[in-house]
């Protein structure tokens, strides 16, 4: 009896340890619909009034990445979002959810938010007011719905932790991204060392029992493939190359997998390729598709190829500090103390992007102030003579850090550091230019001389505008308009960095770190919104609600466009998470199975109000139908909620167009 307990005892510790040559980690993978309301809201990015969202081209999600490492039991994850920022607000209300659901699993040190910077998603979702201002102020329904899906995709992914492997692999993607801020970027002295554009692209593999099922990749560029004309709900390029990939996986390879496209140094890299805020396609959804298809198609091939299997423990830092006021020492700057300043932002600022457009009244490189414009924006927050200085030679057009009660931007900031064997990501809030990112990771790679793969991971945790090289941003064009901080920005960034670098090898300096940390603001009982509610929805007199006001044809082509529009309720009523506004069906074997939803970018919803006294309003539905759709019965139904008059309720309801058959060209 001895000997067989003794045997089984070595059976299990030969277990265990084959189990750890196998897999170093667990890991789990997430994913939740984050599609905030579709009609009636304004955009987030591009800060144009007339930019109101009116239906979904396709849905936005929270995609999300676990490790666990077996042996320390230390966790991390990785949230990608697709929306324009990550903001600070939005990791504070995940946070006090996931300690309700998942206590003691995950805190704001071990959790990373990221967003993918689409401009093309609602906006709202802030807690402070520059980023309020052009959205009617705060949106609750919006900012609910992001909050939670981030919740679900982690809870997901903490339900379905297994051991695993995870393999990274790096290559150069041309043709994606062009520096929209050329001028300003070979002002930087090593600006001859480096191309103008970054092209790389890391890529981790996640794998559960041999086979894939995650795929998290950073390639620098921006999310404007989609222009501001558009008012339909999309996760622009990055969100267009998550679902091709998700979509080959399970037409190719006949798997399922959660696939992310997160940002890195993106700040001038624009898609843009004819850097007139067009190109590389004649339309704004073929640039988009192509560049999210260029972004997809290098993902795979770095997938399919060996790389390199991460070993070695996983470590995280998380530091909160505050950028208004940074004593930066010599070796991060010219060679003397500097500091950074309260938060402002610049005239260049006005003037926007050179592939897009700003105020007529401002341009970039502007260095002298305008005492019209001294006046207007002092009435909100006048800066001091100390400020002006510490800025220069930035001229002050809004300094935001000085409203009261609080300032309009946040100044106490999160940076996070991710070390999983020889691969390190660090995570900032902001958007950094090409040249910025690359001091950061050399300023990372002191600290890691045998890192063989390191990412800058830009607009994570919160979101505090642009950052510039010093160079830059004594040139003054946008992104150093933009800039928050000051000249010395970058260099308090990277001071921050060496830090918490330092600190994986030495615990002490975290902890004296810790003691001195500030703790950012909750303004969740501070906000303000302007936006109107629903009142009610009711069909024009002889009609109905869910009613086929422009029905389909009776036969359609492959590549022809099916359009049929429906009476509906307004889209605000139910958002239809994890669900879809329309279903195109088909008729297969006696009965109806659907083959395209609201999320996918060969279908569109449209939504028009018609009415708004009487309350009525219909959607446009458009199926393009692909190449590859079979012959056979199909027909477009549409899905929705209406609120009734008077009782104010809210009812589902739903209409179908008549049948129509699609055959081969």
């Amino acid at each position: 009896m001895k000997i067989k307990i003794i045997n089984m005892g070595l059976l299990i510790f030969l277990y265990m340890f084959s189990l750890s040559l196998y897999a170093r980690f667990d890991i789990g993978i997430g994913k939740a619909d984050i599609t905030g309301p579709a009609a009636e809201v304004l955009f987030m990015g591009y800060a144009d009034l007339n930019q109101v969202a009116e239906g979904i081209k396709s849905r936005l999600w929270a995609r999300v990445f676990i490790i666990k490492d077996q042996i320390t039991k230390d966790r991390v994850v990785y949230v990608v979002i697709d929306t324009g920022m990550a903001f600070q607000a939005v990791k504070q209300a995940v946070i006090a959810r996931l300690n309700k659901v998942l206590p003691g699993y995950y805190n704001h040190r071990n959790v990373v938010i990221s967003a993918t910077h689409t401009h093309s998603g609602p906006g709202g979702f802030s807690h402070y007011a520059l980023y309020n201002i052009t959205t009617k102020g705060f949106i609750k329904q919006n900012f609910d719905v992001i909050v939670k899906g981030i919740v679900n995709a982690i809870f997901e992914a903490h339900q379905n932790l297994q051991p695993g492997e995870i393999f990274t692999n790096q290559g150069h993607l041309d043709g994606a991204n062009r520096n929209r801020s050329l001028q300003a970027y070979l002002q930087n002295k090593d600006a001859g060392d480096y191309p103008a554009e970054d092209t790389r692209m890391v890529v981790l593999s996640f794998k559960q029992k041999g086979q894939l099922v995650g795929v998290l990749s950073w390639f620098p560029t921006h999310g404007v493939s989609m222009p501001k004309e558009n008012k339909l709900i999309n996760p622009d390029n990055k969100g267009y190359a998550a679902y091709l990939f998700e979509k080959y996986a399970k037409d190719v390879w006949g798997i399922n997998i959660v696939s992310a496209f997160a940002q890195s140094n993106a700040g001038d890299m624009t898609p843009n390729i004819n850097l007139d805020g067009s190109g590389p396609g004649n339309t704004a959804e073929k640039s988009t598709k192509r560049i999210g298809e260029l972004q997809f198609k290098k993902a795979r091939d770095l997938v399919l190829q060996s790389g390199q299997k991460i070993n070695g423990n996983l470590q995280y830092r998380h530091l909160y500090i505050d950028m208004s006021k940074q004593s930066v020492r010599r070796e991060f700057t010219s060679g003397k103390m500097e500091k950074t300043c309260t938060a402002a932002l610049g005239y260049a600022f006005a003037a926007g992007t050179e592939d897009g457009r700003g105020l007529d009244f401002f341009h970039e490189g502007q260095l002298q102030e305008n005492p019209f414009w001294q006046i207007i924006t002092g009435l909100l927050t006048q800066p001091t003579a100390q400020q002006k200085t510490c800025h220069a030679p930035k001229p002050i057009l809004l300094a935001q850090g000085n409203a009261k009660p609080f300032p309009w931007s946040p100044e106490i900031l999160p940076i996070s550091l991710i070390q999983l064997g020889q691969f390190v990501v660090v995570a900032l809030p902001g958007e950094f230019t090409v040249m910025a990112g690359r001091r950061i990771l050399q300023t990372l790679t002191k600290y890691y001389p045998d890192a063989r793969v390191t990412v800058m991971a830009g607009y994570s945790n919160a979101y505090s505008g642009y950052i510039t090289t010093f160079e830059e941003y004594n040139a003054q064009h946008y992104e150093g308009g933009s800039t928050h901080f000051g000249p010395w920005t970058l260099a308090a960034y990277r001071q921050a960095v060496s830090e918490l670098a330092q600190s994986l090898h030495d615990i002490n300096k975290l902890q004296n770190a810790y003691k001195q940390e500030p703790k950012p603001r909750d303004l969740s009982k501070h906000q303000m919104s302007f936006d109107l509610p629903v009142i009610h929805d009711q069909a024009p007199l002889s009609k109905q609600i869910g009613m086929v006001e422009r029905d389909a044809q009776s036969e359609y082509k492959t590549g022809d466009e099916v359009v049929v529009t429906f009476w509906s309720g307004h889209l605000r009523n139910d958002l239809r998470i994890g669900k879809s506004y329309l279903y195109v069906e088909q008729f297969y074997q006696g009965q109806w199975k659907t083959v395209a939803t609201d999320n996918d970018w060969s279908t569109s919803l449209q939504w028009r109000r018609v009415d708004p006294i009487w309350g009525s309003s219909n959607v446009i539905i458009r199926w393009q139908i692909p190449d590859n759709t079979t012959d056979g019965l199909y027909r477009i139904r549409h899905v929705g909620a209406f609120r009734q008059p008077i009782t104010g309720k809210v009812k589902p309801y739903s209409g179908v167009s008549k049948t129509f058959y699609v055959g081969l060209k």
